[in-house]
C-alpha cells in the first residue's frame, strides 16, 4: 500500500511517524505530495487533489480515499481496529463530513491543537 500524504503538515506527518512505527513487515509505503518529482513518479494524481483529500493506492493499483486510506492503513498493521466502526452506515457519513473538514482546515488545526505535541511553533 502506498499513502501520499503531505508533509508540510506536521500533524500528518505525525501520524505516518506513528504508522511506519507500528508497520513491522513494511507493508506501507509513504510519498510527499510535496516532493518535486511527486507528478512525474505518480502522473495518476494530482497534487491538488491529495492536498485537498487523502489518497492511497491498494497493492493491486486500486486508488482509495480519505477515511478509507486511514482505515485500510492501519488495519494493514494491525492497530486501532475501533476504526472500524467508523465504517458502519450513518457514521460513516458523519466521519466523511468530520474528515473533509480537516482534511480543508488540516493546518490551523495543527496550529490549533499540536502545537506543543507534534513539535511545531
Amino acid at each position: 500500500m502506498i499513502i501520499f500524504y503531505d508533509a508540510n503538515c506536521p500533524l500528518c506527518t505525525k501520524e505516518m511517524r506513528l504508522l511506519k512505527e507500528a508497520d513491522k513487515h513494511n507493508k506501507i509505503a509513504l510519498e510527499d505530495i510535496n516532493a518535486d518529482d511527486f507528478e512525474q513518479r505518480f502522473n495518476h494524481i494530482k497534487r491538488q487533489d491529495a492536498l485537498a483529500f487523502l489518497h492511497g493506492q491498494q497493492d493491486n493499483g486500486e486508488m482509495i480515499y480519505g477515511l478509507d486510506v486511514t482505515f485500510a492503513a492501519w488495519q494493514t498493521v494491525g492497530r486501532h481496529s475501533w476504526l472500524k466502526l467508523l465504517q458502519l452506515p450513518g457514521i460513516r457519513f458523519i466521519a466523511d463530513l468530520g474528515y473533509r473538514l480537516f482534511a480543508k482546515y488540516r493546518r490551523q488545526i495543527t496550529r490549533i491543537f499540536c502545537q506543543s505535541s507534534c513539535g511545531i511553533k
